[in-house]
């Protein structure tokens, strides 16, 4: 669900996670054991849910925008709920950093300090992105109802 919450969509998370298990699979002897291996497993997935997206705007050439919120209208693992659909796409409008910290706090519930592990950042560059993707969160459900 991780995956699915940074990439937006679900066929595209299925793509994500299946590239997550080849590299966890690809790279299990490389498992050092220094942190949890939720937190590896994680930082690979959050890392491939970027990398993705990454790549989709390259193909795409232009910015990830709210335009690819539309596409979750037609996903069948959503039932459509409007508040639902309306917080989708404040966070298809957040930057990729964003986006992931948010996804993993809101979502998945994770103390900063894990996230940092994960992500690799500071927990005060966490706490500083997590509070601006709530502020533009806020501002596109504002401007949208």
């Amino acid at each position: 669900w991780t995956i699915r919450h940074i990439v937006g969509r679900h066929e595209d998370a299925d793509d994500a996670l299946q590239n997550t298990f080849i590299k966890i699979w690809n790279k299990l002897d490389e498992f050092r054991g220094d942190a949890r291996l939720s937190t590896w497993l994680h930082r690979i997935a959050v890392n491939e849910a970027l990398d993705f997206l990454r790549r989709e705007k390259k193909f795409a050439g232009t910015d990830i925008d709210a335009s690819e919120a539309r596409h979750i209208f037609s996903d069948e693992y959503f039932d459509g709920d409007e508040a639902e659909q309306l917080l989708r796409d404040a966070i298809e409008t957040l930057p990729e950093a964003q986006r992931a910290v948010f996804a993993l706090k809101y979502y998945d519930n994770k103390q900063y300090k894990e996230i940092s592990e994960i992500l690799g950042t500071t927990e005060g560059g966490l706490k500083a992105n997590y509070h601006h993707a709530v502020e533009k969160i806020k501002r596109f459900i504002t401007r949208k109802t």
